[in-house]
């Protein structure tokens, strides 16, 4: 089955193995959980020494045939651009079971909660490594089953409408990229006379522009939900307040990741004439989302709503450099992509631990507190500090590249001849790193209240310090967070020549396309002899 075929299903033979204990086992449950997520994130590790940083193509690949009629493969492959998308996977689910607050409040069902975090953890893993976009689509859908059950069992009050407003959302998105991907797979049958799914072949496919705008808005409307970009964010505040600790943590560090990873892994390589007419209207959206997303963080009174927001404006920052298509600018949002997953999913770590001690979220309930528990209080600041972007810790590195990328975007373009592509650089750079500022007024501001001025309120006063379990995981956290802010190089030099052929092979595309715009659908001659560009194009 390949190295990839076991981090990708231990985590379901996991949770298959939960769900034949006894039900009111819970420390089984939670042991197992646990013990599983551990040894798929330590199996995950043997990726690193495997991995050849100078290859820029997939590795270690698993293909095996899967339903030979439709020409659907079970094939997964790593690059640069997913290597460590899967490592954050597997990197927080065994913090996320290890956690006390995991579950929340309702302390129920506690072996069905395990087997749906592990079972979400598959899905997420086969959908980062995924190369069959049939294979592709049943882990994103996989992924969309045990986190509706997360919110709508073990959520707040209001956790069946948070639930039912994230399926809706996100199907409307998955419905119409399933019928982008099938009428890719009848177009490469018309053109090959072979049927196939494969991303590696489909990649090579050439369609008119006015086919490619339609499929490229059906995938991009998914992955714009899923990121989400405004204006389709509004799901995202009711699923993360509504949402359990657990579910929060992953829903942040991980799941919104599929939307920035699917435009670079599958909508940029396959419509690229479609992706550089629309890429004005996405940054314009990156940046506004950056912005709004930082002003309606600063005035929330809910801790966990104010970090849901942050995830709006952090989020687009990726977009942005995602879309600033240069090599810079696509480190820059992948590595921002990894520091998001660590800060706002230790940020929703410390909000579940004050919510336990408190039962409430509301900033003005609190004050004072580093006075009793000046362990936490610690933690806190660094994974606060590092949200912020403060040099040192994981969130400068990747908003540095992101606004770099962001001013140099058209000279880079010009200088392939492909000038006009990016609207006003150097504006939407500098209104980009104004939230910057917007991340600190916030944050900080949250800090201050939650932490400190008087200790007045009663229930204040006999908060008990983080100890135990609670210690390890905020330890973990603040030293991940610490690593990637002191030394990236590591991660920046394993996903270099994945970003940097990515971007060199777009544009290869997009010149293909532009000499010929309505030409009918055809597989691009340059590619065509040729094993898959790296990058996964």
């Amino acid at each position: 089955m390949g190295l990839l075929g076991w981090i990708t299903l231990l985590p379901l033979f996991g949770a298959l193995l939960i769900m034949l204990v006894p039900r009111d086992e819970e420390a089984i449950h939670r042991g197992l959980g646990f013990l599983t997520a551990l040894v798929t994130f330590l199996v995950s590790l043997m990726l690193l020494p495997g991995f050849e940083s100078s290859h820029a193509g997939f590795q270690m690949e698993v293909d095996k045939l899967w339903i030979a009629p439709l020409g659907i493969h079970f094939h997964l492959g790593v690059d640069g651009i997913s290597l460590w998308l899967v490592l954050l996977t597997t990197f927080l689910t065994p913090l996320t079971l290890a956690s006390p607050q995991a579950i929340g409040i309702r302390n129920i069902r506690v072996r069905e909660f395990t087997a749906a975090v592990l079972i979400l953890e598959t899905g997420m893993i086969g959908a980062f490594l995924a190369l069959d976009l049939f294979v592709f689509y049943v882990f994103w859908e996989l992924m969309l089953i045990p986190m509706y059950f997360i919110i709508g069992i073990w959520g707040g009050e209001r956790r069946l409408y948070a639930s039912i407003k994230f399926v809706i959302y996100t199907l409307i998105g998955s419905l119409l990229m399933l019928v982008a991907i099938l009428y890719l797979y009848a177009q490469f049958h018309a053109v090959t006379g072979t049927y196939s799914f494969d991303y590696t072949q489909l990649s090579h496919l050439t369609l008119p522009a006015t086919p490619q705008l339609l499929c490229f808005a059906a995938f991009a409307l998914a992955f714009a939900i899923k990121v989400p970009i405004f204006p389709l964010h509004t799901w995202l505040p009711d699923a993360h307040v509504e949402a359990p600790t657990g579910g929060s943590v992953i829903l942040a560090g991980v799941l919104l990741k599929f939307g920035t990873y699917g435009f670079l892994r599958f909508a940029l390589p396959l419509f690229p004439l479609a992706a550089a007419k629309a890429a004005p209207l996405l940054a314009i959206l990156a940046v506004i989302g950056i912005v709004y997303g930082a002003l309606m963080a600063y005035v929330q009174d809910d801790a966990k709503k104010l970090v849901a927001y942050s995830s709006v404006s952090h989020l687009g920052f990726v977009v942005l450099g995602i879309f600033s298509l240069n090599p810079t600018g696509v480190q820059g949002a992948i590595y921002q992509m990894l520091s998001h997953g660590i800060t706002t999913g230790g940020l929703f770590f410390a909000v579940g631990w004050l919510y336990d001690r408190r039962h409430t979220r509301k900033l003005a309930d609190f004050g004072g507190l580093w006075a009793r528990t000046p362990v936490f209080a610690a933690f806190f600041l660094a994974i606060v500090l590092g949200s912020v972007g403060l040099p040192g810790l994981c969130g400068f590195v990747g908003e540095f590249l992101v606004l770099i990328g962001t001013f140099t975007a058209n000279r880079s373009w010009g200088a392939s001849g492909l000038t006009g592509f990016f609207p006003a650089p150097k504006l939407m750079g500098i209104i980009a790193a104004s939230a910057v500022i917007f991340a600190a007024m916030y944050l900080l501001t949250m800090y201050q209240k939650l932490m400190f001025g008087p200790l007045d309120k009663p229930q204040n006063k006999t908060v008990r310090d983080a100890h135990g379990r609670e210690i390890w995981v905020f330890g973990v956290i603040v030293v991940a967070a610490v690593v990637m802010g002191l030394a990236p190089q590591p991660i920046l030099s394993r996903s270099e020549k994945s970003v940097d052929a990515f971007v060199t092979s777009y544009r290869d595309r997009l010149q293909d396309a532009r000499r010929q715009p309505d030409a009918p659908a055809h597989i691009y001659p340059a590619l065509a002899a040729e094993p898959a560009p790296s990058g996964g194009i």
